[in-house]
């Protein structure tokens, strides 16, 4: 492959919500970056299903999806991911055809096997389920999709309305090899988590692209990869920035998750050396830095990996600065393109 291949840049928002923040200001901070996203020319612009998480403020995710595609004109929007095994695929599809029928073709559903949230939680959200319902994943991902492709609405006994038809787009989310299986499987374009699991994800995009499996709804594969972009006037501010992220992640990974950080100055006293290395094992695929230095990085990413798009993340306390890091991202992504042209 080309090392110059074009790729799209989109964004990915967990509505973070920062200290002395409610999740109403969370709404509003995402708001201002989808417009702003919509405005720059970021392809799309997907929210990620997470609960019982005090920063995180997207749980109901497909409502919030609705709420900015009222005020946007154009931006596609969807989910990065639907955790499928939290939901009945006829509930995913009733909601998913209702956003479709309100905002047609600007919709996108992508769906995730893990729970997005710690066993107790995920307990609270499947109270109706089985110890079976990650087992029965690849076939509630086919049911979603012979609902969406079948044009006969009188072809099911039980029926999405609306949803019947509408081929909603459906991708494939994860972060293992297994994901990348059956998103080939399926002939699914596929989302790879590397922002915060990059271990594998060179096998992952390998063994997709060696299986894939061309269907009616996709005929090549087509690679999104997820990595975090924390840009800023100076290095040195962006490394501040970026400190708010990875309190996050200690946070978390101690079991006492809180709501986004105000960034310090230095995190020598915040974490351990073993803390130190898992949060900067799985945020590997940062970059942070400046124009220049956001800029070298896409690039060698691009390279490497040759992707069909590159989504965004970045959680940083201010919302001016992270609307200036995705404008600071655009720019990087603009000045690749221009080299290439």
């Amino acid at each position: 492959m080309s090392e110059n291949r074009p790729f799209k840049l989109s964004v990915l928002d967990l509505a973070p919500i920062p200290q002395s923040c409610v999740a109403r200001d969370a709404f509003k901070r995402s708001l201002a970056l989808a417009r702003f996203a919509e405005q720059a020319g970021y392809h799309r612009y997907w929210l990620a299903e997470h609960h019982n998480m005090p920063g995180i403020a997207s749980a109901a995710t497909s409502v919030l999806i609705g709420y900015l595609a009222a005020h946007t004109q154009h931006l596609r929007l969807g989910s990065g991911g639907v955790m499928l095994p939290n939901h009945s695929p006829l509930v995913i599809a009733e909601q998913f055809g209702t956003l479709e029928s309100l905002y047609p073709g600007r919709i996108d559903l992508g769906i995730g096997r893990a729970p997005g949230s710690d066993p107790t939680t995920m307990q609270a959200l499947r109270r109706h389920s089985t110890p079976q319902s990650e087992e029965r994943f690849p076939e509630d991902v086919k049911q979603l999709i012979t609902w969406f492709d079948t044009q006969d609405d009188n072809a099911f006994t039980v029926r999405p309305v609306p949803g019947v038809g509408l081929n909603v787009p459906i991708w494939l989310l994860g972060s293992s090899m297994y994901s990348a299986q059956l998103a080939a499987k399926l002939g699914l374009p596929f989302a790879f988590a590397s922002h915060f699991a990059p271990d594998v994800i060179s096998q992952a995009i390998d063994l997709y692209r060696r299986e894939f499996v061309p269907s009616a709804r996709l005929s090549h594969p087509y690679v999104m990869i997820g990595v975090n972009i924390i840009a800023a006037e100076s290095r040195a501010r962006a490394r501040f920035l970026f400190t708010s992220q990875q309190q996050q992640f200690i946070h978390l990974r101690r079991g006492v998750p809180g709501k986004l950080p105000e960034p310090v100055e230095t995190m020598d006293k915040i974490w351990t050396p073993a803390e130190r290395f898992g949060v900067e094992r799985a945020l590997s695929l940062s970059l942070v830095g400046d124009l220049a230095a956001v800029t070298h990085g896409l690039r060698a990413i691009q390279q490497q990996y040759h992707v069909d798009e590159v989504m965004v993340n970045g959680q940083i306390y201010d919302n001016d600065a992270r609307i200036y890091s995705y404008q600071l991202a655009m720019e990087a992504h603009q000045a690749i393109h221009s080299l290439s042209a």
